[in-house]
């Protein structure tokens, strides 16, 4: 049986198909946000096997395989990658309409040109089929990248990091830019059980004893300083919700001191100290010209046996209801009165919450600068046809959506690209669809330079990419 992915895949109308293939299609990809490893990066790694591209850090695909009753040697355990691949082909199938299905088979026809279904019959077919492909040069780690004209792109790093990586990759001659973003979480989620083993590890890299509140704050200055020098432009948080609360320092102090001390602290010292440090942080940002990131509304870690066992990012979070619009305006009004709120990009993952955000960042866009709060791509849950089709409607109802930066593969997979691809096309079918029912014009110049910002351009500028 051939496979179903052809040129017009996802195009339901002669308008989509002209707005893509002839505006959109073939645009380098600007992939702001995103977890590949730097280290393999910068190695240039050649990979064995499709496992390791595929399986081996894809919490989407372990829940999956987890709902469809596969032991989890095949999933996260000591399984060889053969079987692992085995094991995942033959759940292919049984995916049909997750964004899996066509995420999958996408990847196998761009990169690997095998456009055929994917099931437990064939699956020693494809492994050996892509296992040739992966021993080519063109098929190393930054080979990949270049098959789909990936220019750009930015990883997510603690402070604790020394960027090596990023480092060894700006010196090298490779023409793929790739940058990182600060994310300072490990110091902001005061009440984690291991947030004094992270004060520690940040004393040990920086000139600083923590004693105080003040000596945290210039340690983290000083690694945002280093982070700066070589090239970070960008921060990114992932938290619950935005916290805000009118606190005094002196108080903060002391919330600060007593969890030094091993105390446990109250849920309103929690929310405090957070709110403070990150005011401070945004402070910083807005000074060093950076753009800030927000990730809101997962709820992570739900299963505590499977978390004890196989530690965060393995499958086991979840949409969220935390974002609180008082305290998320209050803490960017705030910024926006001291004239520190920076370029800012808030992602949600619940979708009840998508008119709110598209709403809220109209709010703080002034006139001195285009698009300057953005409402985040669909995020996690939220990147597949619906989730994307529903912020694409909303940010055009409620905002501009001519301004909108774009894509991302949210991802630690070298084989996500085809996510961009995606993307683009769910885009030129919405607006073919409008075109078909009179909604918009069949100005084809203008439309398809709508799409092609939205696609490319509008990031590009949006980061000052060179």
């Amino acid at each position: 049986m051939s496979g179903f992915i052809t040129e017009d895949f996802l195009l339901e109308s002669n308008h989509a198909k002209r707005l893509y293939h002839d505006y959109v299609k073939d645009l380098p990809i600007i992939d702001y946000h995103n977890h590949l490893p730097p280290d393999q990066m910068a190695q240039n790694k050649q990979f064995e096997n499709i496992s390791q591209l595929w399986l081996a850090d894809d919490h989407y695909k372990w829940r999956a395989m987890r709902t469809l009753g596969v032991d989890e040697k095949y999933i996260t355990g000591n399984a060889s990658d053969n079987h692992k691949f085995k094991e995942y082909a033959a759940c292919l199938p049984y995916l049909i309409r997750n964004p899996l299905y066509h995420w999958s088979h996408l990847e196998l026809l761009r990169y690997f040109g095998f456009n055929d279904l994917v099931n437990k019959e064939n699956a020693d077919q494809v492994y050996d089929l892509t296992q040739e492909f992966l021993r080519k040069p063109e098929y190393s780690a930054i080979g990949l990248l270049s098959q789909m004209k990936v220019e750009y792109l930015c990883t997510t790093e603690s402070p604790l990091d020394d960027l090596k990586h990023h480092m060894t990759l700006k010196n090298s001659n490779q023409v793929i830019q790739m940058d990182t973003a600060f994310r300072p979480d490990l110091f902001l989620l005061i009440s984690h059980p291991n947030y004094l083993d992270s004060i520690k590890k940040l004393e040990e890299i920086g000139p600083f004893e923590i004693k105080t509140l003040q000596n945290l704050k210039d340690s983290l200055l000083d690694r945002m300083n280093y982070f700066h020098q070589n090239g970070c432009r960008l921060c990114d948080h992932g938290l619950e919700a935005i916290p805000f609360e009118r606190v005094s320092e002196k108080l903060v102090e002391e919330i600060f001191k007593k969890r030094l001390k091993g105390m446990q602290l109250t849920r309103l010292e929690v929310r405090q100290f957070q709110s403070h440090l990150l005011l401070f942080l945004s402070q910083h940002y807005h000074r060093l010209g950076w753009i800030q990131q927000f990730h809101i509304g997962a709820y992570r870690n739900a299963n505590t046996k499977m978390f004890r066992q196989l530690g965060p990012d393995t499958g086991w979070d979840s949409i969220g209801s935390f974002i609180n619009i008082r305290s998320l305006m209050s803490f960017m009004d705030q910024l926006d009165q001291q004239n520190s709120l920076t370029k800012t990009i808030i992602y949600n993952l619940n979708p009840s919450d998508n008119a709110m955000i598209a709403s809220i960042i109209g709010n703080f866009n002034h006139s001195s600068m285009r698009g300057k709060v953005q409402w985040g791509a669909s995020w996690w849950y939220l990147d597949q046809i619906d989730g994307i089709t529903q912020h694409f409607n909303t940010l055009s109802n409620i905002g501009v959506i001519s301004t909108f930066i774009g894509m991302l593969t949210d991802s630690r997979s070298f084989l996500s690209f085809p996510r961009h691809e995606y993307f683009r096309r769910i885009i030129c079918n919405a607006f073919g669809e409008d075109i078909s029912k009179g909604r918009l014009p069949k100005d084809y110049q203008w439309i398809g330079k709508i799409a092609a910002d939205i696609s490319y351009y509008n990031a590009k500028h949006y980061f000052d990419i060179q």
